[in-house]
């Protein structure tokens, strides 16, 4: 059992079917708005700093998905000043327990991480980012 600090984007249903399984497999969640946390550069790159800069961005964001932002293009600096300006474009869910921390939600790491229990998909993944199809996710209008 793990107490994890789970940073969600309110009514995603992705992070709902995280927030699910973690639950299913006993574990604590302390639930935060990914979106209006107050991050520093320190605080988020913490968490984003190990992965290479393109896994740092929602792909599922619209600015992303248009193009407007090409995670591909930019550097770590670059890359950092937009997620902050711009929360929307992080990879969600972030999880942290204790020191130990995770940027989105890969079914065999989380298992390996804190482990899911018998409940979790055996293989696959539930979507990291929202489907288009259950709004809510990206922005609340659609372009």
């Amino acid at each position: 059992m793990a107490h994890i600090v789970f940073y969600e984007k309110p009514g995603c249903g992705g992070n709902a079917r995280q927030k699910a399984l973690l639950r299913a497999a006993h574990h604590t969640l302390d639930v935060r708005d990914l979106l209006r946390w107050p991050w520093s550069a320190e605080s988020l790159l913490a968490f984003l700093a190990p992965l290479p800069v393109a896994e740092w961005f929602n792909r599922a964001a619209p600015a992303v998905k248009s193009s407007e932002v090409v995670p591909e293009a930019l550097d770590a600096e670059a890359a950092l000043a937009l997620l902050l300006a711009r929360p929307l474009l992080i990879r969600r869910p972030l999880m942290a327990v204790g020191e130990q921390r995770m940027v989105g939600f890969d079914i065999s790491r989380v298992q390996a991480w804190v482990g899911l229990g018998p409940a979790a998909p055996a293989h696959g993944t539930p979507p990291e980012d929202c489907a288009a199809a259950e709004g809510n996710c990206g922005t609340s209008h659609h372009h």
